[in-house]
């Protein structure tokens, strides 16, 4: 992600900053950093781990960050289907269908959903965006932070690497499925001043809303494509799987 900021209005600088910020919101884990420091200092488990990797047993916000987030750029996802077929250059046959095939070039048709999500990570470049969710605008996103018109209704583009195993969906979960996302971009994005330039149809063809009006083979198939992208590897990998044993 080249612009490297987290949360969906792009709030936080650094993977650093964005792990403990969970903690301390009100609505998640509703802890201060010291009360967080004094609970795990006081458990010998941690002062270990903590011993072994920073070479003293303090535990401090800034260790514990470093930690997290350490923890979470170790979570790669490289064995999906798409992964598999991508060495075979998508040849159809037993690991590539032929909707996924299909679902892969509307994906990538000019105008397509790869205007925003580049490369086989799926992210975007420099450019965060409006997607055109509503207008007026509910949630300024990157605009709230910014306090620029211009960013009203941005947020970030997340990868959609294993989207099948993370809805809902946009920033604030308003989609339940992949099939309601699909929808939504084939007929109802919302017209805004800031909508992104991905999303309109070019000048000469009157600059209105890109709206392509899926059928319904090509909404299953751009469904079908999203859901190759999940590494079922990744998922039960024991190695980020729940550590203690809570007896259940």
């Amino acid at each position: 992600y080249q612009r490297r900021s987290f949360f969906w209005d792009e709030r936080a600088a650094t993977l650093e900053d964005q792990v403990l910020l969970p903690i301390q919101n009100a609505v998640e884990m509703g802890m201060t950093l010291p009360a967080l420091e004094a609970r795990l200092g006081a458990e010998p488990f941690y002062v270990d781990l903590f011993t072994q990797v920073f070479g003293s047993p303090g535990v401090t916000s800034d260790r514990i960050s470093k930690a997290l987030a350490q923890f979470v750029r170790s979570i790669i996802s490289v064995s999906s289907r798409y992964d598999a077929a991508l060495t075979t250059n998508f040849v159809v046959g037993t690991n590539w269908t032929q909707s996924e095939e299909r679902g892969r070039q509307l994906f990538n048709a000019p105008g397509g959903c790869s205007a925003c999500h580049r490369t086989d990570n799926f992210v975007p470049d420099v450019n965060i965006f409006n997607n055109g969710l509503e207008f007026p605008y509910v949630d300024l996103g990157k605009g709230g932070i910014t306090g620029q018109a211009g960013d009203n209704g941005k947020f970030k583009v997340g990868s959609l690497r294993n989207i099948e195993l993370t809805a809902p969906y946009m920033h604030d979960g308003r989609f339940a499925t992949l099939e309601a996302v699909v929808d939504f971009y084939s007929t109802q994005v919302v017209d805004n001043p800031n909508l992104s330039p991905p999303l309109r149809l070019p000048p000469q063809q009157g600059g209105g809303v890109r709206r392509p009006n899926f059928s319904a083979q090509q909404k299953a198939d751009l469904v079908n494509f999203m859901k190759s992208l999940t590494d079922t590897s990744l998922a039960t990998n024991p190695k980020y799987s729940d550590p203690f044993n809570y007896g259940y």
